[in-house]
């Protein structure tokens, strides 16, 4: 009956206009079929049906997808949303979450508005829905790209169960500053790493079928090179050469192209002088001509009225120049206070030439394609169903999944003497503001989350190990000395209770806990909204409260572990030379506490590898891996200055943990690489392998990268890039064959005229445990 009333409405509309439709709902294709790169659209008919009943006001509603429901960013609100629906002025809604809510929602949209087009509903899962998992950054930490894909498929089962059927998310910037508070929505630094992460995501929230009730439509961002704002600083300008887009930026939005997603979100950033909201080679000649996409672009947050102040005109010019460019959908426009949106300023800008109906015609085509592609023809409500919800979110199978990631994702950056694993026994002094701040567990960007179900570290200790260990607690200071900063680091309902007593009552308390015990976890770093958007910093060491906390309970004598919570590299070289055990749990997820728990005392045994290279202190940012060399490259490992050489006067040129770094509780040995030929040609291969053998005393998983260097090129080539990896499980004294295949298409990269080739030459492979490794091997690329 519901798919028969929305037919009913627009047959009738069309009787009354004389145009003949073709409605057949089918909407049980493939989503690779209809979206991405990989087919003409198959519903172009029954999208022009509709396209010809509608008004120009309709038109242009499909093209808005005001903000409902709780603000986390920008200031807009929309008024008058259900009026506005009902007269079709509407496309979309975001973070409307209740199954509900959406189903009135979209009842309006179906039943009360003219045509009975159903509205979108969008919302940012990023790491997960009900059931957090780690940030980002932090996921990309595992190097699995199954458990990667698993945690969008949950997230997107739990989201489509709460009436959501689209996600603002993967978010795929790569960024080599740490000082960008976004890099922890990221994968890090490396653009082949992001590409696979891109595509797992992309995998996860889609699945094979966008018309299932039980997947999301994925919406790559920020488009395009985000990551690389200038100083680090949030929405600030970027400029580069293509040749570097291309060869280190590109990479993971291009993948998540090729793998299907549904849209794209352009990003706040200028590209060559031009915002890219507004960006016809960015959005148009690159996205949709070269790289063959046929999804929808949306906006950022009230993208289009910020054009106005980066220079580029009044609300008709920057509307005609979004819309020319390739942008379809305006996100969070829609407001009295911003005129310079698509609801308030294309009418005009079509009545003074500006654009065309055929531009207008065009983004609507996308808008109503992705709303068959996902089934919404055939039934508005499909997504709408409380029992689902409440049977399907935040089960304990989800929970006991997310706390394997948050397990998974933790990186052993440190661990003298065999510190930990901990002891089931004796008594553990837990101390630091972030011990029992279990609503700043989940991290940022977890908007749809409830931090009251998350674990804390104490609840997690006190769940796993309460009754065999003896648990004191002790807070031992507060996030930081400045409380303004501090308020500004807490928000979204991730506050962490100032203190009312004196650093120095605080600190004798903790002082006094630790004598008391074997061994002090200390829980301290950044919270939660330290990281994230808007969240840029220029120090990036741990607040000073808590190093202060930190060696304070070091002098006590007694081992101490540092558990490490981060949403970006860190400044540690203090805390490197002087802790005997370092943790970096980054922000684990909803069921934290037993995350850490479980690392802790052995019952994981850690196996992250860091995305990120973390820098000794900020002057060496931006720092990566793949850099390129130099003419006087440093000529030495040992941090020895040289003069008239690429290298600091006050500062060891290397980074305190290169990328790709992670220890384990046991030790993995590798033997040289092996190759079984020398040299290959474009139609041939190589196969490269090492023996890896587990040589201590717990089984483990070992992340195995294999980098590779162009030597001599046309341009210059990076000193190494990543071009695979294999996380390997290896019981302890067993030893394992790990295997890689060299094809031609590792061997690419985009020249000064941007083609994509190999140039015949010398190529050194390595392999190792992280990109500092020297085991390499000699081969000769041949015409």
């Amino acid at each position: 009956m519901k798919k028969l009333r929305l037919i009913k409405n627009i047959k009738s509309v069309a009787v009354a206009l004389g145009v003949i439709t073709v409605f057949s709902c089918n909407t049980n294709t493939d989503s690779k079929s209809a979206s991405g790169s990989k087919s003409e659209n198959p519903y172009q008919e029954k999208v022009d049906s509709i396209i010809g009943l509608m008004t120009l006001d309709e038109k242009i509603g499909q093209l808005n997808l005001p903000a409902t429901g709780p603000i986390t960013t920008g200031a807009s609100k929309s008024t008058d949303v259900v009026k506005k629906i009902e007269d079709g002025k509407i496309g979309g809604l975001f973070n409307i979450k209740d199954p509900k809510n959406i189903y009135e929602v979209q009842k309006i949209a179906v039943e009360k508005s003219r045509l009975g087009i159903p509205l979108i509903f969008g919302m940012d899962v990023i790491h997960g829905f009900k059931t957090t998992f780690p940030i980002p950054l932090g996921l990309s930490a595992s190097w699995d790209m199954e458990m990667i894909e698993k945690t969008a498929q949950i997230a997107a089962n739990e989201a489509s169960a709460n009436g959501i059927n689209w996600t603002f998310s993967p978010m795929v910037d790569i960024s080599r500053d740490p000082r960008w508070g976004r890099i922890s929505e990221g994968n890090g630094e490396d653009p082949y790493l992001g590409g696979e992460i891109a595509r797992a995501m992309v995998r996860g929230y889609q699945q094979d079928d966008l018309s299932a009730n039980n997947t999301l439509m994925s919406c790559v961002k920020h488009f395009a090179l985000y990551g690389a704002a200038e100083a680090g600083r949030d929405y600030n300008t970027v400029d580069m050469s293509r040749i570097r887009m291309y060869n280190e930026y590109m990479l993971p939005y291009k993948a998540a192209v090729e793998e299907g997603v549904g849209s794209v979100m352009a990003s706040f950033n200028e590209i060559d002088g031009v915002p890219a909201t507004g960006n016809k080679w960015l959005l148009t000649d690159l996205l949709r001509d070269d790289w063959g996409f046929n999804g929808f672009v949306v906006s950022d947050y009230t993208g289009i009225y910020e054009m106005r102040a980066h220079g580029m005109g009044d609300e008709y010019d920057v509307t005609s120049l979004a819309l020319k460019a390739g942008l379809d959908m305006d996100m969070a426009g829609d407001s009295p206070n911003i005129k310079a949106s698509y609801t308030y300023a294309l009418k005009d800008a079509l009545d003074q030439g500006k654009i065309s109906m055929s531009d207008i015609d065009k983004a609507v085509a996308r808008i109503l394609t992705a709303k068959y592609q996902l089934g919404l023809f055939d039934d508005p409500y499909k997504y709408c169903s409380e029992e689902r919800a409440k049977k399907e979110t935040l089960t304990q199978e989800n929970r006991d999944y997310a706390r394997l990631v948050g397990a998974e994702s933790t990186v052993l950056l440190k661990n003298d003497n065999q510190v930990l694993p901990l002891k089931k026994s004796g008594t553990v002094a837990v101390i630091g503001p972030l011990a029992k701040a279990a609503n700043n567990m989940p991290g940022t960007w977890s908007v749809s989350s409830d931090h009251s179900k998350a674990i804390s570290v104490w609840d997690g200790l006190q769940q796993t190990v309460g009754n065999d260990v003896n648990l004191l607690y002790a807070k031992g200071s507060n996030l930081d000395y400045d409380l303004e900063l501090e308020k500004r680091a807490t928000m979204f309902g991730k506050d962490i209770p100032r203190d009312g007593r004196t650093d120095k009552q605080m600190l004798d308390e903790a002082l006094a806990i630790a004598k008391k015990a074997d061994v002090v976890v200390a829980t301290i770093g950044e919270s939660a909204e330290f990281s994230g958007e808007s969240s840029s910093r220029t120090d990036l060491g741990i607040p000073q409260v808590q190093k202060d906390l930190l060696q304070a309970l070091l002098k006590t004598g007694k081992p101490v572990v540092l558990v490490l919570f981060t949403g970006r590299p860190l400044t540690l070289v203090e805390e490197n030379e002087t802790v005997p055990a370092i943790l970096n749990v980054w922000f684990p997820g909803s069921e934290a506490g037993l995350s850490i728990s479980d690392v802790l005392f052995g019952d994981v045994n850690p196996s992250g590898k860091l995305t990120a290279t973390f820098p000794r202190n900020v002057g060496q940012v931006p720092l990566f891996y793949n850099h390129k060399n130099t003419g006087r490259p440093l000529g030495n490992r040992e941090g020895k200055f040289e003069k008239f050489k690429t290298n600091y006067l006050d500062v060891r040129n290397e980074p305190l943990y290169p990328f790709g770094y992670g220890l384990s509780y046991t030790t993995f040995d590798y033997s040289d690489v092996k190759l079984d030929k020398t040299s290959m040609t474009d139609s041939d291969t190589i196969n490269v392998s090492v023996d890896v053998t587990n040589s201590g005393d717990y089984d483990g998983k070992e992340v195995v990268q294999l980098y590779i260097r162009d030597l001599v090129g046309t341009v210059t080539r990076p000193v190494k890039e990543l071009k695979g990896f294999q996380k390997v499980f290896i019981k302890k004294g067993e030893t394992k064959t790990v295997s890689f295949t060299i094809s031609v298409e590792d061997l690419k990269f985009y020249n000064s005229n941007l083609d994509f080739i190999a140039e015949p030459g010398t190529f050194h492979v390595f392999v190792g445990t992280n990109s500092n490794t020297e085991r390499m091997k000699e081969f000769e690329l041949k015409k």
